[in-house]
């Protein structure tokens, strides 16, 4: 079976694994975010990428879901003693080496795709491992300060630094200009079975949808696409979709509404929470297939079970 996910980082790497288990003998292609890509300290830093990688290679940070497990803080605290910053995102050494290497291979005139490709040499995370674009297409996010003025923020100062505030629109730079990496397009066309998983709906697939071509080739794929929903209940797993879904005219935070907002022409299929069950009836009559299962990701067992359970609406679909 070839099965293709557009994944983002915490979300999207924890259900990959619960897929791996549940189709050992698959073929998985990921077709990564880049949106929250940026270059600090001169480097070129690809969390969402790397999130992957390190979370299907072993070398994840397990408590937090990102960063490298075992990480150390030398360089940051050096760089804090000459007062160099920004001091709101920090990179741990052993990351820091990723980016090193990551840098010097784009500064030689590598692209991205091949670079991850090289980085994942090392790590072997048992995916093929794609960037949506080897091009920038970093995303952006515009806030309305209390005086009324606007400012736009990279996605990573809007997270990490500000925390999440309420989002006036998202802009995703230089995305309209982009194109997918190689490698995307022929996963999309040739898979069995297409997945998005339970990442956020705007900032991480949104992201790679604003690539041109990419949501036009899954539109038009012979396969099913199968999403599971990132919010239970009226809020999300993780993270901050609720905060940003009303600036793309979402305004409900609910399985249903993001269903809604992919919309029939881009899903087949959608897997809700069973604490959202009544809201199947609504995302059905929008023209997606809907089933209700558990969806919180507690342990290896429930996400592997998760990810059968799209595999199986899949499965429905094609018959």
């Amino acid at each position: 079976m070839r099965i293709t996910a557009v994944a983002g980082g915490v979300g999207g790497s924890r259900f990959l694994r619960g897929l791996l288990a549940a189709a050992p003998r698959a073929q998985v292609t990921v077709i990564g975010n880049v949106g929250d890509d940026i270059t600090l300290h001169g480097l070129r830093v690809c969390p969402d990428l790397d999130t992957v990688m390190y979370a299907l290679g072993g070398g994840i940070h397990e408590g937090q879901g990102w960063g490298r497990a075992d990480e150390t803080f030398a360089v940051a605290a050096e760089l804090a003693e000459y007062g160099v910053g920004p001091d709101w995102f920090t990179l741990g050494d052993r990351d820091i080496a990723t980016h090193l290497v990551r840098t010097q291979m784009l500064d030689a005139g590598y692209p991205l795709s091949a670079v991850t490709e090289a980085l994942c040499a090392r790590w072997k995370p048992g995916v093929r491992l794609l960037p949506a674009t080897d091009d920038r297409a970093e995303t952006h996010v515009i806030l309305a300060d209390d005086d009324g003025k606007r400012r736009a923020v990279h996605f990573q100062e809007y997270w990490v630094r500000l925390h999440a505030p309420q989002a006036e629109s998202i802009v995703f730079v230089g995305a309209e200009k982009a194109q997918p990496a190689p490698g995307v397009l022929d996963a999309i066309a040739e898979a069995d079975v297409v997945l998005f998983p339970p990442s956020n709906p705007v900032v991480s697939i949104g992201a790679v949808l604003a690539v041109p071509g990419i949501r036009e080739a899954l539109e038009s794929s012979a396969a099913p696409v199968v999403g599971l929903s990132p919010i239970i209940g009226s809020a999300p797993v993780r993270g901050m979709a609720d905060k940003v879904l009303a600036a793309v005219g979402v305004s409900e935070t609910s399985a249903a509404a993001v269903a809604e907002y992919y919309g029939p022409s881009l899903l087949d299929g959608w897997l809700v929470d069973e604490a959202d069950a009544q809201q199947a009836a609504r995302v059905e009559a929008a023209g997606i297939r809907c089933r209700a299962v558990p969806l919180l990701m507690r342990d290896a067992d429930a996400t592997a079970a998760m990810a059968r359970a799209a595999l199986d609406l899949a499965a429905e679909l094609k018959r």
